[in-house]
């Protein structure tokens, strides 16, 4: 069979490939302690659900305007002036199932054959998964520990081509749980639009931020910024409705325009009823979110403490977000059960099958030195999984 070159060059998603062998082994009653899925194990609060339900009830069941309804669209403009410090009018607003649709939305508007996108590395899997798709190539920035696994400035001016369309920030980011302040995100945007580039500001894990640290939109920063940046955010991780897929992106009115186009051929509106209750997620009471955040605090805490305890494992305290990854790098010293382990892949195979215990391998995050951890699950489970990985790797 003869497939197309997306069907050939596309990489199936770590994370979920994860999520699936768990599924399969707890169906065949082998007990698996996963740390897979970046999804927040709370339940969506209770008013957002009864939205949802109201708007069943009172028939808010066809099809909605392709970018969205204007009740939301208003909502989230709002929400941007006041949280963000972003004033944008709902024309430039649309609203997509989920951050991920709005991202490949964009890449498809933004890049042509042949365009170059920087993605700076660790990053998330689906970037240069959807930049394939839309026929550029991923041009990636390599970041370690010693920089907080930051891009700097002059790594940027370096990786910057003729080619070069858009750069790609995700603060804080998965899977590190950077999170770049004012300054570092004013550097970096003034190099990329002063080379011409757009830049999409992924802001997905906004409000989940530790040390005091505040989250910081880069098209804040400069008027001018806001014709070069398109700001991404959603509904998933800040109030847990992963599964509800809403999102939206923000920016100059023209490129809103052209990705309502695609989204008007590819799923049209998002969920009607997802839209209702995206409402009041924006404008009713926030108060959870702090009780969620020193829960992930507690547990970001005791994951990193028992992982540094572990010989052969070290791993940063990440500064936002819900992951820690952690670097495995010297346990491809000598063998492993027997085993000789040489990438994160096998790695990880290895601790799902022999440990009980999973992680996603580095290497979908462009890393072969880490894997990266959710603690976006009960602490029970964390300490469960952390004493299965500690008496495998010290016996």
């Amino acid at each position: 069979m003869v497939l197309s070159r997306i069907a050939n060059e596309l990489k199936p998603s770590g994370t979920i490939g994860v999520s699936t062998k768990i599924n399969q082994m707890a169906a065949a009653g082998i007990s698996v302690v996963g740390f897979g899925m970046g999804e927040p194990d709370f339940d969506t609060p209770d008013n957002i659900k009864k939205a949802a339900i109201r708007a069943i009830e009172e028939g808010f069941t066809k099809y909605t305007p392709t970018a969205g309804i204007p009740e939301l669209k208003e909502a989230i403009c709002e929400k941007l002036w006041q949280d963000n410090g972003l004033r944008y009018n709902p024309s430039q607003v649309v609203v997509s199932a989920g951050a991920k649709q709005s991202i490949h939305n964009l890449t498809l508007i933004l890049c042509d054959k042949g365009d170059e996108v920087i993605i700076p590395a660790p990053y998330w899997v689906s970037y240069p998964e959807q930049v394939k798709m839309a026929g550029a190539r991923p041009a990636f920035i390599h970041t370690t520990e010693e920089t907080d696994f930051k891009v700097t400035p002059e790594a940027l001016k370096k990786a910057i081509t003729s080619r070069t369309r858009l750069l790609i920030i995700n603060s804080p980011s998965n899977p590190a749980g950077v999170v770049y302040t004012e300054s570092e995100l004013r550097e970096l945007v003034e190099v990329a639009i002063a080379r011409g580039l757009y830049v999409i500001s992924d802001e997905i894990y906004e409000k989940i931020t530790y040390y005091g640290l505040h989250h910081c939109s880069p098209a804040s920063l400069d008027e001018g910024f806001m014709e070069k940046i398109i700001t991404v955010n959603g509904f998933s991780k800040s109030y847990a409705m992963t599964g509800w897929r809403l999102g939206y992106a923000a920016g100059p009115e023209e490129i809103i325009r052209a990705a309502v186009k695609v989204q008007d051929h590819t799923t049209s509106c998002p969920s009607s009823i997802a839209q209702k209750a995206g409402i009041e997620a924006l404008k009713g009471d926030q108060g959870f979110i702090n009780s969620w955040l020193e829960e992930y605090d507690r547990r970001r805490l005791y994951i990193v403490e028992r992982l540094n305890r572990i010989e052969g494992i070290s791993c940063l305290l990440p500064k936002g977000a819900f992951y820690v990854f952690p670097n495995i790098s010297r346990l491809y010293q000598g063998k492993l059960a027997g085993n000789n382990i040489s990438n994160s892949t096998e790695l990880v195979e290895l601790l799902i099958e022999k440990a009980g215990v999973a992680f996603v391998p580095g290497v979908c995050f462009g890393s072969e030195d880490h894997v990266r951890i959710s603690f976006a699950t009960e602490m029970s489970q964390i300490e469960e999984g952390m004493d299965r990985l500690e008496r495998f790797l010290s016996s």
